[in-house]
């Protein structure tokens, strides 16, 4: 039996200030970090959109399926296959970075500094092979509008009249169906949109080198939207979707959820540097939580136009993607003319918490932004003098903070790193100098443990105020009973 995927592209699609010098690139968190991550190329041009979808699928070939709803019938030009490399350049160029500075020793007379800049580029490659073959018939549930041959794919556009009997005829012809398909095919139908359905040859896909390309493909309609409903008929759990958008305007941004940024240029330790991939795996599960499951996050937006000549990325993982690359994404507008807006967002999604699909806008908004977190290396040799003496003080507080901040974005405990502060505060020459050194308590900003501790406090203290008035109200009742029984017995006397 051929396993379904029910893929959840799109059916009807859809200031930050740069420093005054970029920092040292370190790290960077892509979509390989997520095992669980579809990637989506969306162009938005007015009413016409383009979709790239990457096929990270694993196992036998013949097993493989796609289904992916659409406003129209596809015709055969607007389907075609692509190079991978334009997945791999625009991921790593807008994945969330680390970037590093390095501090100069007060104590020391200030170099001069010459910096050579550099630029390099590379291009990627589209390839369409088109053809034709026949089908058998189907039963009248199920019309088929058209099908093709795209390089290694079989494709048909099919229609249904309703949800039962699509999923009765994708049963019939192989693929194994959630039980649930029908539910959850039944609105798109209703809205009379087609089904692009996708299977391997897997002989065609030998005879090319046995690798999967990305297939796109473009449409026009007046809606913008995601249909992630349709990806979760047979989910098992959350999945992470990432989302590279490009429009000649500004950043796309989800109407019916909130799109809100991830935690930005926060300090955080150095050995982050070792680890940067499961401290920003940690963060956005963290983030994700924190903003109730239900959010959009937004980790890069900027303009990328290639003829322009500003900065793109603070500081850029590597060279921007350059005509050829754009081109290859879907865009077909004169990149002289017009800018390219190139926005990234992440989306994890569960039944629970996205019940509906996602619905997207272009909006003019051109604020740059980017997930961007800075270790600051210390600077060494002697500290003898009192600058460097004052300097040393300064980094044990700023030590402390990053990792206050380090608890605060990603919940790792900082308590086994007690020599990261220490250290520091030891080559202080004068212990009451030492001694003075005021260290924060809690972090500055984002997310923290102190206010659920706030909130513990103010229950513990109302609950002691509710029994000391308590207790005070019922002395006041026995010292009125007693004061009572004392009437009394002056009366009977």
């Amino acid at each position: 039996m051929k396993k379904l995927i029910l893929f959840l592209f799109a059916i009807c699609a859809f200031q930050y200030s740069a420093q005054a010098f970029c920092g040292f690139f370190v790290a960077k968190a892509d979509a390989k970090l997520f095992n669980k991550a579809s990637e989506v190329i969306l162009v938005r041009d007015g009413n016409h959109t383009t979709v790239t979808m990457k096929n990270d699928f694993k196992g036998d070939v013949k097993e493989f399926a796609m289904v992916v709803p659409v406003p129209t019938v596809l015709k055969e030009n607007d389907i075609k296959t692509v190079d991978e490399k334009v997945f791999t350049t625009l991921d790593g160029y807008s994945g969330p970075r680390l970037v590093e500075y390095h501090d100069r020793n007060p104590c020391e007379p200030i170099p001069d500094l010459t910096y050579t800049w550099s630029n390099n580029a590379f291009g990627s490659t589209g390839m369409v092979m088109n053809g034709a073959y026949t089908v058998t018939a189907t039963d009248g549930a199920v019309q088929i509008e058209a099908q093709y041959k795209i390089d290694e794919y079989d494709i048909l556009i099919l229609s249904a009249k309703e949800s039962t009997g699509l999923q009765k005829w994708l049963n019939d012809n192989g693929y194994k169906v959630p039980e649930k398909a029908a539910e959850v095919l039944a609105p798109y139908i209703k809205n009379n949109l087609k089904f692009f359905v996708v299977k391997v040859d897997a002989d065609r896909l030998a005879a090319k080198g046995g690798k999967m390309s990305p297939i796109q493909i473009k449409y026009d309609s007046p809606k913008f939207m995601l249909p992630i409903r349709l990806g979760m008929a047979n989910a098992d759990g959350f999945q992470d979707m990432i989302v590279y958008g490009l429009t000649r305007k500004g950043r796309i941004e989800c109407t019916n959820y909130r799109t809100v940024k991830i935690p930005t240029d926060r300090n955080v330790p150095t050995f982050v540097r070792e680890d940067f991939g499961p401290f920003y795996k940690d963060l956005f599960d963290r983030e994700y939580a924190h903003q109730g499951k239900n959010a959009v996050f937004l980790e890069y937006a900027w303009n990328v136009t290639p003829s322009w000549g500003g900065m793109k990325c603070d500081p850029c993982t590597g060279p921007p993607p350059i005509n050829q690359d754009l081109v290859n994404a879907g865009i077909n507008w004169d990149m002289n003319a017009e800018q390219v807006f190139f926005t990234r967002l992440h989306v994890r999604y569960t039944k629970d918490k996205f019940a509906q699909d996602l619905l997207f806008q272009v909006t003019p908004n051109k604020e740059n932004f980017q997930g961007r977190y800075i270790i600051t290396n210390p600077a060494s040799g002697d500290f003898s003098c009192d600058d460097g003496q004052a300097y040393l003080a300064e980094m044990v507080n700023r030590r402390q903070r990053e990792l206050d901040e380090l608890q605060v974005l990603s919940g790792w405990d900082p308590t086994d790193r007690p020599y990261y502060v220490d250290g520091y505060r030891k080559l202080i020459k004068h212990e009451a100098d030492r001694n003075n050194v005021v260290t924060p308590v809690f972090p500055r900003s984002g997310n923290s443990t102190w206010f659920p501790k706030l909130i513990f406090s103010l229950i513990l203290v109302l609950l002691i105020t509710f029994f000391l008035v308590r207790s005070k109200e019922n002395w006041k009742s026995a010292a009125a009973q007693i004061l009572l029984r004392k009437s009394k017995t002056t009366v009977g006397q």
